[in-house]
């Protein structure tokens, strides 16, 4: 298995000031940015803290969760569940001098909720083919929505926070009328067939995550997942988090060459300060200390 070793990015909060970025608008915790660039290939991860519609106009992108891969091609969108981590693969098209254009609409919980009520809609119950990432094809009516945009791109100061909510409300009733399964994967959280707490533990603790994404993983709320979380592991979550990290940044340090720097952002950590802090409060020794002293041990061993 493959080790992520880049920093993982939180969105759509780090994405804002992306260098690639062409344009972005922004209400009250929405946001829709916009990316146009010339790449024959470019790869990371993000962790969504909001739902995610992305739009691709021209280009490949490919999107990992899991062991699955989904690309997402030209005039095609992608939706995805928040509390996901996502690895992407982008890249534009041969033709057009490898261009890639898309964006990206981040719905919070809110937003979604007053759909609901200023849509009419009807309760969705529980569904058994909920699943965290769906890709959805694009009708005419949703293409010119799409291009309609680019005039409040040019021009964001002129647009008010309500029209960006207005906009927002606008493509979702674009999509909920032309595919009414989107509505079910929109409504409900991404399904899992095992959501205990010690496998979204396991599967998150290197993700940037909050103790409400996981407690949303979990399908509990908050008080309630920190609870049970205190009663099956008898530490806090956020203790927990950092033992697992450590032990990881302790595996890696020993097991492959990989930097200080690559082995803090493989292990969750965001500050290189703070993973050598605590890496030291722990062990008694810098990360690049404990990796010489432990080669320099087993060097011993073997003379």
């Amino acid at each position: 298995m493959s080790i992520s070793v880049g920093k993982t990015f939180k969105a759509p909060q780090e994405l804002i000031n992306a260098p690639d970025k062409t344009g972005s608008l922004q209400q009250d915790g929405l946001s829709v940015i916009t990316f146009c660039l010339h790449t024959q290939g470019k790869k990371g991860s993000y962790f969504l803290k909001d739902n995610l519609l992305l739009y691709v106009k021209s280009g490949i992108y490919k999107v990992c969760f899991r062991d699955r891969e989904y690309t997402v091609q030209s005039n095609e969108m992608v939706f995805i569940h928040k509390s996901t981590l996502i690895e992407y693969d982008k890249s534009g098209e041969p033709g057009s001098e490898y261009m890639l254009d898309y964006m990206m609409f981040f719905l919070n919980e809110k937003l979604l909720e007053e759909f609901v009520q200023f849509a009419g809609v009807k309760p969705v119950y529980p569904v058994s083919d909920v699943v965290p990432v769906s890709i959805i094809p694009i009708n005419d009516l949703a293409r010119t929505y799409f291009e309609s945009l680019q005039l409040y791109f040019d021009k964001p100061d002129q647009v008010s926070d309500g029209l960006v909510k207005i906009k927002l409300m606008e493509l979702l009733f674009h999509l909920t009328n032309s595919n009414e399964r989107f509505l079910y994967q929109l409504l409900q959280p991404g399904k899992n067939d095992n959501n205990s707490i010690n496998r979204i533990m396991e599967e998150n603790f290197t993700n940037p995550v909050h103790l409400q994404d996981l407690a949303y993983l979990s399908g509990k709320s908050l008080s309630t997942f920190k609870r049970e979380f205190q009663a099956t592991y008898h530490t806090s979550p956020l203790k927990w988090i950092r033992n697992r990290r450590l032990d990881k940044a302790e595996n890696l340090l020993l097991e492959t060459t990989l930097s200080v720097t690559d082995v803090c952002y493989a292990t969750g950590f965001e500050n290189i300060a703070h993973f050598s802090k605590v890496f030291k409060l722990r062990c008694g020794l810098s990360p690049s200390e404990f990796r010489q002293k432990v080669k320099a041990t087993e060097d011993g061993d073997r003379t």
